[in-house]
């Protein structure tokens, strides 16, 4: 069973690395709004992640990043900083793919500086998931 979980959870961790790949990627192409999204889903899968590693059992079905980090917060540590972005990028899950979700046209509107803070965040998220899971990456 402890060889499932660990599994499962180093299968989330896995796709938020490729989410933050993915983040970058997109933020040096000048696409926000998909760099928005990305870390977005990074830091959740991150949180999913240790949600099944520390706690041993499934993650609350949310995207509500906040949510997630408050099943956890008791057994790591995230600057305050990055906490203070939570409620920012996630709603990103929503605004930053669908028109009139909060923006009209929301790949024009999200800016570098959002998807910058975004980023920076989720990178923060991962690198404590990652040290926290026993994962190295090279991205």
């Amino acid at each position: 069973m402890q060889d499932a979980i660990r599994r499962e959870a180093l299968n989330w961790i896995k796709e938020a690395n490729y989410d933050l790949v993915r983040a970058r990627r997109s933020l040096s192409e000048g696409d926000y709004a998909l760099s928005v999204f990305m870390s977005q889903q990074a830091i959740e899968k991150a949180f999913k992640a240790l949600v099944i590693a520390l706690k041993r059992r499934s993650p609350p079905r949310t995207h509500d990043l906040v949510t997630l980090f408050q099943e956890i917060h008791e057994l790591i540590t995230l600057p305050t900083e990055v906490i203070d972005k939570l409620p920012e990028i996630s709603q990103y899950y929503v605004s930053a793919r669908y028109p009139n979700a909060g923006l009209e046209v929301p790949s024009e509107r999200i800016n570098k500086a959002q998807a910058v803070r975004a980023l920076e965040a989720a990178e923060v998220v991962i690198a404590i998931a990652n040290k926290t899971l026993g994962v190295t990456q090279s991205n």
